[in-house]
């Protein structure tokens, strides 16, 4: 186990925050069930039919008692529900009959249970595309006041502690939007410094990364990153966010002192790093876990008005573990 999910389950455990797993027919997701239940990590509500339910996981030899299990359609707040849920729906013209059957996809009713605040997390993806998970949060719990983009985060434990924040770095968007504008960029930034500050409890220094340090470099590319670096502060000015900077330029020292002509309260020591698009972000992370032999966790979501995260369709039960770990901390941290 990595020491900062240990430390993250140390701070969670016994807190009784309640993560909701809307996919409850898949053996995985009741394997994580246990799991969260028996080592005291979270409440877990399931989706479904509850005889149902208790008698799969009674087939894989799993103790679940203790997880609350409700079904969309016998749901006493249902109708409270539906009052919300419809609103933006019937202003395009879609009948309540319609919003109804909407309302009772895992996706949708789980996005409403963390919306009216009757669960504090939610995990989801192991069995929905990223594409549904996305549309069920957007549609119910929505984005994170001045925040316009929905993006995503991974947390990289390096087996050394030389760079980042004694070994670990967040990398962001390796997810979720393809090719950001400046605009974009900003929000992610800002996202990412804040969810890092919630998990680490410790002060983020992002860092914009590029091709270009500083102007080394003169293309539409690097202004891309160099307009984002405007927006992010000016939509956060009390973070230390910098850019443009190529990567060593970012996590070595001596690199930045050389490169980097200006102060800077981030250059050669980010443990946030900002991709400037999806494309060199999820390279990038895949090349650090394999090539470092680094843990990597995520993604997971950010930028949504309430916790929440995505998984992998290939994850497995302690996969799904790691994120409902994540998401609980940061729904404590938001309380």
């Amino acid at each position: 186990m990595s020491g900062l999910i240990k430390e993250i389950k140390d701070k969670i455990r016994g807190k009784g925050l309640r993560i909701l797993l809307p996919e409850s027919e898949d053996e995985r997701v009741l394997n994580a069930t246990s799991i969260l239940l028996n080592e005291d990590l979270a409440k877990v509500t399931l989706l479904g039919d509850k005889d149902n339910i208790n008698k799969k996981a009674k087939d894989l030899g799993l103790s679940i008692q203790k997880a609350t299990i409700v079904s969309p359609e016998t749901f006493a707040d249902f109708e409270a529900y539906l009052d919300v849920f419809a609103v933006p729906f019937e202003k395009k013209g879609i009948s309540r009959k319609q919003c109804r059957k909407k309302l009772l996809s895992p996706m949708f009713f789980g996005g409403m249970m963390l919306k009216q605040k009757d669960v504090d997390g939610l995990v989801a993806g192991c069995v929905t595309s990223t594409a549904d998970v996305l549309r069920g949060l957007l549609r119910t719990v929505g984005i994170a006041e001045g925040i316009k983009t929905v993006s995503s985060f991974f947390i990289m434990v390096l087996p050394e502690n030389k760079f980042g924040e004694n070994g670990i770095l967040f990398y962001a968007d390796g997810a979720v939007v393809p090719d950001p504008t400046s605009e974009q960029l900003a929000d992610i930034a800002v996202s990412t410094s804040r969810i890092f500050q919630k998990i680490m409890d410790k002060e983020p220094r992002t860092a914009l990364l590029s091709f270009s340090t500083k102007g080394s470099a003169n293309h539409p590319l690097v202004r891309k990153v160099a307009d984002a670096l405007e927006y992010a502060r000016q939509k956060d000015p009390s973070l230390k966010i910098d850019g443009e900077l190529q990567a060593d330029s970012a996590i070595v020292l001596k690199v930045a002192r050389r490169k980097v002509k200006t102060d800077s309260d981030v250059a050669g020591k980010a443990n946030v790093l900002i991709f400037p698009d999806l494309n060199s972000g999820n390279i990038c992370y895949k090349l650090t876990q394999r090539l470092a032999n680094a843990a990597a966790f995520g993604p997971v979501l950010q930028g949504l008005a309430r916790p929440a995260s995505d998984l992998s369709r290939g994850c497995n039960a302690y996969d799904i573990v790691d994120i409902s770990c994540i998401v609980a901390l940061e729904a404590l941290m938001s309380q």
